[in-house]
């Protein structure tokens, strides 16, 4: 190992031990590094063996002065890539207590916005001051806006593609022909001779109506759990209500039930008309959703949560299993994120799977794939555990 490469390993082992008395690197920072190293610290240090004095001045951590957390702000994003400074943002919200501080616009101004941060800020809506609310919805919408970015084009093109082929006509032009369903629906006048299939019967898909074809319920979980959930189940909504063809309804829950369905136009309306926290009374929530279901064939439900129940759970599942009788596509979601699968109640979830409802998490990608196969009512693509 030449003597660069061993001074840039031991750097790099520097800024990750921390510098402590026993680190054994006997490495100084110096520049750029130091400052990396200060910002480190004021976050997951505990201020002991400093030698440098912008260390030194953080050693005790951020405290709860507005104007130093602002100044480590921006310095963690001078000397981090935005997926280190969103991760260490969460970890200084989590570890420090430094949520109260939200409430003050400039600090919200000098946050790098995320899901999570999303999700904070609603948690804090109710106590948050009315000079603060304009700064947070700008905050709001621009994660909004991002993901609309990232999934709205993809979303509208999957669903739109199975619900043509959810509509089939047995008189199709030719454009619209469904080979694969045309060739299967014909397999008895195979020829083997001429080693083809007769398609005495064609089957196409009904592209031309412009009237509802689906009705679909999103069921919201707003426990504090499911904050990142409740953001993306709010700008799907938003999606899904912008197609014609399907009519969408949107409902939250934690022990009451609120209906925000008037409000999908504008998804930052929807989360800042959400109120996470509170318990969990799934069984009235879907006992709501079950008294708006008018065409139980052409309606997909999705609950959204982690199915720690404190309604009543045996009338949970009866709910379940008499929508699913009825015709409707049933769909359970532990989470619609990309933190993977949160804590959930395990008993429930495998007496939902017991009625042809499996549980699973979903990640924002492969919900509208998920949303697909409902409405084509094909098995749900379930991502390996």
């Amino acid at each position: 190992m030449t003597e660069i490469a061993r001074a840039e390993r031991l750097r790099r082992w520097r800024l990750v031990l921390g510098g402590e008395s026993a680190d054994g690197t006997g490495c100084a920072l110096a520049g750029t590094d130091a400052a990396m190293d200060g910002a480190l610290t004021a976050l997951y240090g505990n201020g002991g063996g400093r030698s440098d004095s912008r260390s030194v001045s953080r050693s005790a951590g951020l405290g709860a002065s507005a104007p130093s957390v602002a100044r480590w702000l921006g310095d963690i994003r001078t000397y981090f890539p935005s997926s280190v400074v969103q991760v260490m943002q969460r970890d200084a919200i989590d570890r420090l207590g430094l949520s109260t501080l939200l409430l003050e616009p400039e600090m919200l101004e000098a946050v790098e916005a995320d899901v999570h941060l999303v999700g904070t800020l609603l948690s804090l809506n109710k106590a948050m001051p009315e000079t603060t609310k304009e700064t947070a919805r700008a905050v709001v919408r621009k994660v909004v806006d991002d993901l609309e970015k990232r999934l709205a084009t993809r979303t509208r093109s999957t669903l739109t593609g199975a619900l043509d082929r959810s509509a089939k006509i047995n008189r199709p032009r030719h454009r619209d022909i469904d080979w694969d369903r045309t060739i299967r629906a014909n397999l008895k006048n195979y020829l083997p001779e001429f080693n083809t299939v007769v398609p005495a019967r064609l089957v196409g898909y009904g592209r031309s109506s412009q009237s509802v074809k689906k009705d679909v319920v999103l069921c919201i979980d707003q426990s504090g759990s499911m904050a990142a959930s409740v953001v993306y189940a709010s700008m799907f909504g938003a999606v899904l209500a912008s197609m014609r063809s399907i009519a969408t309804r949107l409902v939250v829950f934690d022990t009451a039930v609120v209906d925000l369905t008037d409000q999908l136009d504008d998804p930052v309306d929807v989360l800042f008309g959400t109120q996470l926290g509170g318990g969990t009374d799934i069984n009235r929530a879907l006992a709501y959703c079950q008294s708006q279901i008018t065409r139980p064939a052409d309606t997909v439900v999705v609950l959204i949560s982690d199915l720690y129940e404190g309604g009543i759970r045996d009338e949970m599942l009866k709910r379940v299993a008499a929508m699913k009788a009825s015709g409707v596509q049933f769909v359970a979601l532990l989470a619609l994120s990309d933190e993977g699968t949160p804590a959930y109640d395990r008993e429930h979830a495998a007496a939902l799977a017991a009625l042809g409802a499996p549980a699973f998490a979903c990640t924002p990608d492969l919900f509208p794939e998920v949303m697909a196969a409902a409405i084509e009512k094909r098995p749900l693509p379930i991502p390996d555990k």
